[in-house]
C-alpha cells in the first residue's frame, strides 16, 4: 500500500495480481512465439529448479510437522528461489556465461505465474509456510471491508463504544497490525 503500511486489501491484492498476470501473459506469449527455438531441457530445468530447491523441501517439512512450525531455512530458500532479483541474476548470468536464449523465459513464466495465477509472493517467517489465513490479517480484512461511514464513525466514537463493537465481533482498525509489524513486535 505504501512505505509504512505493508499490507494489501482484497482489492489492491487483486489489482497487483492483474499486473503480475500481464507480465506472465507477455512471457507466455514470447514462449509460444519462439516455441521452436527453445531448448526444452533447459527451459524445464530452469522452471523446475525454482520449486525443487525453494518450495518442495519446505512443503514436505510443513506437512510432516504436527504444529506447522518449520525451520526459517525453508522460508529463506523459498524467498531466494522465488525472488525476481535472484531470477534476474540467474537469467543475466546464463545469458552472459552460456548464451542468451529463449529457454530463459522459464524463469519469468514461473515467477510471474506464481504471483499472478496463485497469488504467491515472498513468505514472511511469521506466516504459515502453506496458505492459511492469519488471524491478525483476518481482523484487518474485516476492518477494511466495513463501509467508510462505519469506519469514520468508529474512529470518532468514544473508546468504550469501540470496545463494545469489538466485543461484538467488529475489530477496531487501530488494533489490526500488518504481519511485518507483528513480526517486529510479537505479543504487542
Amino acid at each position: 500500500m505504501d512505505a509504512l503500511n505493508h499490507f494489501e486489501t482484497r482489492n489492491t491484492f487483486l489489482l497487483s495480481r492483474l499486473e503480475w498476470l500481464a507480465g506472465f501473459a507477455v512471457a507466455v506469449t514470447l514462449t509460444v512465439i519462439h516455441w521452436g527455438e527453445i531448448r526444452w531441457p533447459v527451459f524445464i530445468g530452469l522452471f523446475v529448479v525454482i520449486d525443487a530447491i525453494g518450495y518442495i523441501p519446505g512443503a514436505v517439512a510443513f506437512r510432516r510437522s504436527r504444529t506447522g512450525d518449520i525451520s526459517r531455512n525453508y522460508y529463506i530458500a523459498y524467498n531466494i528461489m522465488h525472488s525476481l532479483l535472484t531470477g534476474g541474476a540467474v537469467v543475466g548470468l546464463w545469458a552472459w556465461l552460456v548464451r542468451p536464449e529463449w529457454a530463459l523465459l522459464a524463469v519469468p513464466v514461473h515467477l510471474l505465474g506464481d504471483r499472478g495465477i496463485f497469488g504467491n509472493s515472498l513468505k514472511p517467517f511469521r506466516i504459515s509456510f502453506e496458505p492459511k489465513k492469519d488471524r491478525l490479517f483476518e481482523e484487518f480484512e474485516t476492518a477494511c471491508s466495513l463501509p467508510a461511514s462505519h469506519a469514520a464513525a468508529s474512529a470518532t466514537a468514544p473508546a468504550d463504544s469501540r470496545v463494545t463493537s469489538r466485543a461484538a465481533g467488529a475489530p477496531d482498525a487501530s488494533t489490526v497490525r500488518s504481519s511485518a509489524d507483528a513480526a517486529r513486535h510479537p505479543g504487542a
